[in-house]
């Protein structure tokens, strides 16, 4: 009897191990992938932001020096304060734009599906293709059609956007916020389909008007929603480098200080200067930056809800 139950025991064990063997094989080729492209790269980061290295010679550890030389840096500033001014502005002014068009193509209006799809379709595109199109219509010149209605119809100054210092940061908000908030609006429409109309009825019966609907009773069904895409527009902000080098690089790809953000600064010190360890200790810091901000959204709303 012992020896069936023995023999019982390793038939189930290696029949556990076969299945474990099964499931590791399905796992195995992505996270083989995972540790080659994303793991492997961010330890190595971290080890070089405590190193000097252009990428030919010996590296050499430097300590934090490679902080202090970017803290010195005016170029990192620079970005680093574009950065938090773009995330600032770009981040409401984009949830409020993609909330509103949802609020408004979920109501039941004549070509809402096209409406929809026309919203939808700049976050689709191709970025050289919209990025092209919207340089076109904020040409510098007096000949472009954004500053030929500013001038004709408002009687200003025409303006150079992204040619200029002073609203080159602007014009690259302007283009993010329309490129991205259909994205969003379409996360916010599936919010709203997710509230129940019983509410409402509720809320008509005692007389409350539309505002005080969608103070009391679309807010805060939609507070998990607005959280999730707060957390990912914070993140994409932080992150951005495409749209300014599509908007602001110029021919040669140079960004002036006024459009530099984080991510572009990262990009220069890395494959143009070849200071490999200034550009991790800088992308460690952006991580660091977005660490906190997400630590902080999640602890407020927690806070939130417990209230």
């Amino acid at each position: 009897m012992a020896a069936e139950l023995t023999a019982m025991e390793k038939n189930m064990k290696r029949r556990a191990r076969r299945r474990n063997l099964v499931a590791y094989s399905f796992i195995a080729p992505n996270f083989i992938g995972f540790a080659i492209f994303t793991l492997g790269p961010i330890v190595l980061a971290l080890l070089m932001s405590f190193a000097e290295w252009d990428g030919s010679n010996a590296m050499k550890f430097v300590g934090l020096q490679n902080f202090v030389n970017i803290f010195k840096d005016d170029r990192f500033i620079a970005s680093l304060k574009n950065t938090i001014v773009y995330s600032i502005f770009t981040v409401p002014i984009t949830l409020a734009m993609a909330l509103g068009l949802a609020i408004l193509l979920n109501q039941k209006i004549k070509g809402r599906d096209f409406f929809r799809t026309v919203a939808f379709f700049p976050y689709v595109a191709s970025l050289v293709a919209v990025a092209a199109v919207w340089n076109m219509l904020f040409t510098p010149a007096k000949g472009g059609i954004v500053n030929q209605i500013l001038m004709n119809v408002f009687h200003a100054a025409p303006l150079k956007w992204a040619a200029s210092s002073s609203t080159v940061m602007l014009t690259i908000i302007m283009f993010s916020v329309w490129k991205n908030m259909g994205y969003y609006m379409v996360i916010y429409l599936a919010g709203l389909q997710g509230i129940s109309e019983d509410l409402y009825e509720a809320a008509a019966l005692d007389g409350a008007s539309s505002m005080q609907k969608f103070i009391h009773i679309t807010i805060p069904q939609l507070r998990p929603t607005t959280f999730f895409v707060t957390i990912m527009l914070t993140i994409n902000c932080f992150k951005v480098y495409d749209i300014v080098y599509m908007l602001a690089g110029g021919s040669n790809g140079v960004v002036n200080k006024s459009a530099m953000v984080l991510v572009f600064y990262i990009y220069e010190e890395a494959f143009r200067n070849w200071k490999l360890g200034q550009a991790s200790a800088s992308a460690l810091v952006l991580f660091a930056i977005v660490l906190v901000v997400t630590i902080i959204q999640f602890r407020g709303e927690k806070n939130y809800a417990n209230d």
